[in-house]
């Protein structure tokens, strides 16, 4: 096996990231320094920054639907997490993207790090579908601002895709390829408006859907 991929199924980061750690010198092989592209057998001895790492038998990715109040970390600071909704083999898992406390939805986990790099990274610009409700009714003048041009933030242009799904306005689909830092609801706070509810459905190629509505979670193939 390749270490750069060795890396990657031992500690969730992406070949990419495998790659930049072994070209800084903080890999040894047998003790040795190694260098890209060596390879590495079940008997060999690989460490990171004089830690040893073993890889993960094969790579897991796990769908949640995750509830508002729980925090995406493995420490709460007195919320309940993710975590606590797993078995314990799955506590390994690093989650691919964010949701916070107060939204819900699709949350990825996994140990595949070249998955994580592929839906999180500008490059591969991944759709993320959310449902949202907001404190009063849309301005048809703000759509417009959103959809069109986009709202001006502290961080750069939000520019979102909107739908609508009810009469009155408030209900709304968003569309999105970024996902910098609670930008949905900052787009809408610009505005003069709360986001009261937030709730993910897709995420790239995976969907809510493929949970069935009496599972916390499902293992993807």
């Amino acid at each position: 096996m390749r270490i750069n991929k060795y890396l990657a199924q031992a500690t969730g980061m992406s070949r990419r990231a495998a790659d930049a750690v072994i070209a800084e010198g903080r890999v040894a092989l047998n003790g040795n320094p190694i260098h890209l592209g060596d390879q590495v057998s079940d008997s060999d001895t690989v460490t990171l920054d004089n830690r040893p790492v073993t890889p993960i038998a094969k790579t897991i990715t796990i769908m949640i639907n995750k509830p508002t109040g729980y925090v995406v970390s493995r420490d709460g600071q007195g919320a309940p997490t993710v975590y606590s909704l797993l078995p314990e083999e799955y506590h390994v898992l690093k989650p691919i993207g964010r949701l916070d406390k107060d939204s819900s939805g699709l949350l990825l986990l996994t140990n595949d790090g070249d998955l994580a790099q592929e839906l999180t990274h500008p490059s591969y610009a991944k759709t993320k579908v959310y449902e949202i409700r907001l404190d009063k009714p849309l301005a048809p003048l703000h759509q417009q601002m959103i959809n069109d041009h986009g709202i001006k933030l502290e961080d750069g242009n939000s520019q979102l895709g909107l739908h609508k799904l009810d009469d009155e306005g408030r209900d709304w689909e968003i569309t999105m390829r970024e996902g910098r830092n609670r930008q949905i609801r900052r787009t809408f706070e610009a505005l003069g408006y709360k986001v009261i509810k937030l709730h993910r459905t897709n995420f790239g190629p995976y969907s809510l859907a493929q949970i069935a509505a009496t599972q916390r979670y499902s293992i993807i193939d």
